[in-house]
């Protein structure tokens, strides 16, 4: 399985949001590039949940339940969207500031190209990630 991080303005849609609802599309994105990784996503599949503008921070878990389909909101039906599951929060926060202080995460794409909102993560950076966290609060 593969692993993800997506963000998200947290005045738009938060954390909290998507564990209140449980289970919601992640529509909205209108990079290219994001929307390919979208396409990539399998059912199963992992993604990191990031606070992104003042919070810039990783907080939570997700899980993708639904492959991508046309993103109901586009008017053009040119980028897609995926269902994420709230899984649950990671026990500690995990901001960009030690992300970009661990060495073991230095060629992070989330380092690399910093205003994509969707975004593979490697093995071995998501288990840095998970050890920065204090382990998930599954």
């Amino acid at each position: 399985m593969s692993k993800w991080l997506v963000k998200s303005e947290p005045g738009c849609w938060s954390w909290n949001d998507h564990v209140k609802v449980g289970t919601e599309p992640w529509d909205g994105v209108r990079n290219h590039q994001a929307a390919n990784y979208m396409k990539d996503m399998q059912t199963g599949d992992q993604a990191f949940f990031y606070h992104s503008v003042n919070e810039k921070k990783i907080v939570g878990i997700l899980e993708v339940v639904n492959e991508f389909y046309i993103d109901p909101t586009d008017p053009k039906g040119k980028f897609v969207c995926v269902d994420f599951k709230a899984l649950y929060p990671v026990n500690t926060p995990v901001s960009l500031a030690d992300i970009k202080t661990n060495p073991k995460l230095e060629n992070m794409v989330l380092l690399r190209q910093s205003r994509l909102s969707v975004m593979p993560v490697a093995e071995q950076e998501w288990d840095e990630i998970v050890h920065m966290a204090g382990g998930l609060n599954t």
